[in-house]
């Protein structure tokens, strides 16, 4: 099969044909018909994060069933299929206690030492990242990582539920519990930060805020529901935000992961509040932190993963909200691309009013 690889840090994405096993066990063949850029895959491809080249990347998939394994079970040949990336056991006592994205043994959605590699070029094995590999006109997944979805959502919208819309939506619903009334902000209105303004609304947020350095971005903001926007350009936003809400915010959603802007997340956070960390730009960055103000302003900073998620639960949800309306995932498909046009496709995420590029043409 076709598939854009990474075979050196840093040396972008090229094209190759890999060798695809059969199926066995709980695997499925997935015919990718989406596959969504996140700046995710862009970091693994550049920086160091312990997975050997050559790599398969690509985590944001939608498709069509093609094959099963002899122990599949719940899904079958046909369904469309939305591919996640969060890998579980099911057995592990954080999985057992409902926190999957938790796993503490996410390799058992992979293949053993001894029952060959899913994918080879020329006999050598190419890491599948996160179990998925979606750069490619096919997929071979563990069905623990694959979530059915009705057949009227679009390919390019449903790739898009597996990471952005869950970690978005996800940190605002699950991890920060966002009720009714709450005051949150956004900081960061991309791609995911987009998905975190949806997720405030379906919560029922009184106030959504989103914060960012370009007016395409702010523009799409509104889109998605935002009450307010700031241009950190124009004005200060840790002022705007304690204008805006006289207090600062129940929640602020850090999507950037630059210390100074997430210096400036904390101070636009209100005593008692909570500060979410989910975006990051260099995975060696560190802030400083003043122990006694946290203690006296009673605020938390939390870490999230893929949005707390329980993709067999949480992803049904968000394409039922899709489909009555309440979710918007069309503004996010800014540019579609075809499979060998995976580099130009990361240049585009620079430019203000792209939220999204999604690989349609395999």
């Amino acid at each position: 099969m076709k598939a854009a690889i990474v075979t050196a840090l840093g040396q972008g994405f090229t094209a190759a044909d890999v060798h695809l096993a059969d199926p066995i066990g709980r695997e499925v063949l997935v015919g990718v018909r989406a596959s969504g850029l996140c700046h995710t895959d862009l970091t693994f491809s550049h920086n160091d994060m312990g997975v050997p080249t050559p790599m398969l990347l690509g985590h944001e998939i939608s498709g069509v069933v093609e094959r099963v394994g002899p122990d599949v079970t719940d899904v079958a040949v046909g369904d469309h299929v939305v591919g996640c990336l969060v890998q579980y056991c099911g057995k592990c006592p954080e999985c057992l206690s409902g926190h999957i994205y938790r796993c503490r043994h996410p390799e058992a959605t992979l293949r053993t030492a001894d029952q060959g590699p899913r994918l080879a070029i020329d006999g050598t094995p190419v890491t599948q990242v996160f179990g998925l590999g979606g750069f490619a006109q096919q997929a071979l997944v563990h069905e623990a990582q694959l979530v059915r979805i009705p057949d009227e959502i679009p390919f390019p919208q449903a790739a898009l539920l597996g990471c952005g819309v869950v970690t978005g939506a996800g940190s605002v619903i699950n991890t920060a519990a966002t009720k009714p009334g709450d005051a949150i902000v956004v900081v960061g209105a991309g791609g995911v930060g987009l998905n975190a303004i949806s997720g405030g609304i379906v919560a029922g947020a009184a106030t959504v805020i989103a914060v960012d350095i370009n007016p395409g971005k702010l523009e799409l903001a509104k889109r998605c529901g935002a009450t307010h926007t700031v241009d950190s350009t124009k004005v200060d936003p840790v002022q705007a935000v304690l204008a805006i809400t006289g207090r600062g915010a129940d929640a602020v959603f850090d999507f950037v992961g630059i210390p100074a802007v997430t210096e400036q997340a904390l101070a636009m956070t209100a005593d008692g509040g909570g500060l979410y960390l989910i975006g990051l730009v260099d995975p060696t960055v560190q802030f400083p932190l003043s122990p006694l103000a946290l203690i006296m302003s009673q605020k938390r900073i939390q870490g999230v993963n893929m949005g707390s998620t329980t993709p067999r639960h949480d992803i049904p949800m968000y394409a039922n909200l899709y489909l009555e309306g309440r979710f918007n995932l069309d503004d996010l498909v800014s540019k579609t691309i075809s499979l060998d046009e995976v580099d130009q496709g990361y240049a585009a995420l620079a430019e203000p009013d792209i939220a999204r590029v999604v690989i349609t043409s395999f």
